[in-house]
């Protein structure tokens, strides 16, 4: 009998120590580790591809942005509006559109096809399109500017997307349409290694060099 529970307490020694060790090793070292060369080799990467025009931080190179005014490129749609909310007298914070800001967060509604609230949205998002794009018809709005990406942060668009939206910005922003382009190209990735993925821009890094021309940033 003493045996036996010499045995059993041996054995929960073990585990309990086994089970230490393991969640120093894997809970703290390893990630400290991986954090500090991540920090040492890639400082940008792991500080979170940070953008900083003039000593201020306005954003994440691989974080979208909602813009709204005419003279900047816009992003996709985004169930979360990417996390731009204003803040009333009372203290409330709301999206741009009036609904109820829940906190920041990332993600789609998964509406299914045949949700009318997404046929609801999309035409929303038509009309709202055309009214500001006059000479674009119906047919010819891009479909990633009618669908929003699986995260809701997402910071390109196809070529096509930005460039039915330069007459637009060029008018609104007194820059012509030829900068406009310029300024899209030298912000447009290619597709990995040539051949996997496709072209895209970079909206907030676009919008970003039509502030400083403008002089606003």
């Amino acid at each position: 009998m003493k045996e036996s529970v010499k045995s059993v307490l041996h054995g929960a020694r073990q585990t309990i120590a086994v089970s230490v060790v393991l969640m120093l090793l894997c809970g703290l070292v390893f990630p400290c580790l991986l954090t500090g060369l991540s920090a040492l080799i890639f400082p940008r990467q792991a500080g979170g591809n940070l953008i900083t025009v003039n000593g201020q931080t306005v954003g994440a190179e691989y974080v979208g942005q909602e813009f709204t005014e005419d003279y900047y490129m816009w992003s996709r749609p985004s169930a979360y509006h990417y996390n731009v909310y204003v803040e009333g007298e009372d203290g409330t914070r709301y999206y741009n559109d009036g609904t109820e800001f829940p906190g920041i967060g990332s993600g789609s509604n998964n509406y299914a096809a045949t949700n009318p609230a997404l046929t609801e949205r999309v035409e929303a998002d038509i009309e709202a399109f055309l009214e500001k794009n006059p000479d674009v018809k119906r047919e010819d709005i891009p479909t990633d500017l009618l669908t929003a990406s699986g995260s809701g942060l997402d910071p390109h668009i196809s070529p096509a997307s930005a460039e039915v939206q330069i007459p637009r910005i060029a008018e609104a922003s007194g820059l012509s349409e030829d900068e406009i382009r310029d300024i899209t190209a030298e912000n447009t990735q290619g597709k990995a290694l040539g051949i996997f993925g496709e072209e895209t821009v970079n909206v907030l890094k676009v919008n970003i060099e039509i502030a400083q021309r403008m002089g606003i940033l």
